[in-house]
């Protein structure tokens, strides 16, 4: 902290708790392993350390301090955490480390690929999607919070904090397309991890190392964001069974291929396990892309995705020579043509739109998924009457859509506001079927709705004008950078 000009008094109130704030700590002055003076605060197997001017102790087990600066003068606090078992570590040259992370995030960064207009939001997406995914274990989180509401007031609270596969897999589609293939790499490695050699168990999430268990619970002692309870950590969806997931991790490790990512031992055989799994479940209803906690049902989409499963499986032995039986080759091409055909006869109304569920009338915006996987091109007369559909039955206010009607397969009450990916999907259609001028003003709306560093959450409530859920949202951001690629063809 540097005081530029004048004199300013810096106040500062440091409250540490732990255990979603259950533990408060022990705190006593000390020394680090260099024989600096520091305030050292341990709970169980948690220690933070605080380096720099002295706080003195408060109210309600707080510290707080107040310091004056003058013009030119500077000082600085590190906080810093630790295992409580160690010595406490050294203070960190913080000049040095804010330099060091600058030239690496702008290194990683390298040149961004895209239009000057959308340059900066783009560039902040990708930074955002890298900030999600852990640098040792290579996996990817959906969001960096729990329980942020999407119905303020609410029980629409749900923790975020874990790897979805599908979130994780579209993700890496964006990071590819614009040439980061080390966090792709890293990701695949991070799959084999985590379904190590039980893929017949396989889970649509698991945590940012790799376990399994991840158990719901509430913690009835927070009252939430504006009164928004419960707040929940751990998700039960962990236990879905989504039918899409598959699908998306197939369709992201062809990407892969399809930039010179070369197989490992062990990735191709992994894909003929999923592809296995997809056989084992093809029959069974799913709970959807967006975790519904009603009753199962065969979503569209997911439907769509199983094809995608056998679609890229084929793809690779055909077109990158990897190894099949010819019996498994010939399996894998007889489902694909089955469920398209099935899709096709069940997933299509009266009025030649995609269905949200076989035989049902509602409408889903994951359906603008659809040309994405190569089922259908974008401008496909069903295609289309599904995105009348949707502006019709899913509109709300300048374009921004809802992901669904929560009246129907939902399972829980309130409602939501538009949720921000599937109105980037909308922009991406839009842009793919000849509809620039429309693309170009829906994305104009949705940057709108970021704050002031480019920042997105799940949803945006059109009536107070702020963002809803949690925050940052990898879905959004990758959504984002979809579409600004696909308007950048639609206009060349």
């Amino acid at each position: 902290m540097r005081c530029t000009g004048g004199e300013v008094e810096v106040v500062q109130e440091l409250k540490i708790r732990f255990e979603y704030g259950l533990a408060a700590p022990w705190v006593r002055r000390g020394e680090d392993v260099a024989g600096e003076k520091v305030l050292i605060a341990i709970a169980g197997g948690d220690g933070i350390a605080l380096h720099g001017p002295a706080l003195t102790a408060g109210e309600n087990r707080s510290h707080q301090g107040r310091h004056r600066l003058g013009a030119g003068e500077e000082t600085a606090w590190v906080l810093t955490w630790f295992p409580s078992w160690l010595e406490v570590p050294p203070v960190q040259d913080t000049r040095r480390e804010l330099e060091r992370t600058i030239a690496g995030w702008t290194g990683w960064l390298g040149q961004v690929r895209v239009d000057e207009e959308h340059a900066q939001p783009v560039a902040r997406s990708l930074l955002v999607l890298r900030a999600l995914t852990h640098r040792r274990t290579g996996g990817i989180v959906a969001a960096a919070t729990t329980s942020l509401p999407e119905d303020f007031g609410g029980v629409r609270n749900w923790d975020y904090r874990f790897c979805w596969l599908r979130d994780a897999a579209l993700s890496l589609e964006a990071l590819l397309t614009h040439g980061h293939v080390d966090a792709a790499a890293g990701w695949r490695e991070w799959l084999l991890r985590a379904i190590a050699g039980d893929p017949e168990r396989l889970q649509i999430m698991y945590s940012i190392t790799g376990d399994r268990n991840l158990l719901e619970r509430e913690l009835t002692h927070l009252p939430g964001y504006e009164d928004s309870a419960p707040v929940r950590i751990g998700n039960g969806a962990a236990g879905q069974f989504q039918a899409d997931v598959v699908g998306e991790v197939m369709i992201a490790l062809a990407m892969m291929r399809d930039a010179g990512v070369e197989e490992t031992q062990w990735s191709w055989p992994l894909q003929k396990a999923l592809v296995r799994f997809t056989i084992d479940r093809l029959d069974e209803p799913d709970q959807g892309i967006w975790e519904m906690r009603g009753e199962p049902a065969f979503f569209t989409h997911g439907r769509v995705m199983v094809w995608a499963v056998f679609d890229r499986a084929i793809d690779a032995v055909r077109r990158h020579d990897l190894p099949a039986s010819a019996e498994d080759l010939a399996l894998w091409e007889r489902l694909r043509e089955q469920v398209r055909e099935e899709v096709l006869t069940r997933g299509v109304g009266p009025d030649g739109a995609f269905t949200q569920t076989y035989d049902s009338t509602e409408v889903d915006a994951s359906l603008l998924q659809i040309p994405h996987t190569g089922f259908l091109p974008a401008d496909d007369p069903r295609v289309l009457a599904t995105v009348a559909r949707i502006e019709q039955d899913l509109h709300v206010e300048n374009g921004l859509i809802l992901r669904y009607r929560t009246q129907g397969q939902d399972g829980l009450p309130g409602d939501e506001h538009p949720f921000l990916v599937c109105c980037f999907w909308l922009v991406e259609q839009y842009a793919s079927s000849g509809r620039t001028a429309d693309a170009e003003a829906l994305l104009d709306t949705l940057l709108a709705c970021g704050n002031d560093l480019h920042l997105l959450a799940e949803e945006y409530d059109t009536g107070a004008r702020r963002m809803a859920g949690n925050f940052p949202q990898a879905f959004s951001h990758l959504g984002l950078i979809r579409a600004v690629d696909a308007l950048a063809v639609a206009r060349a």
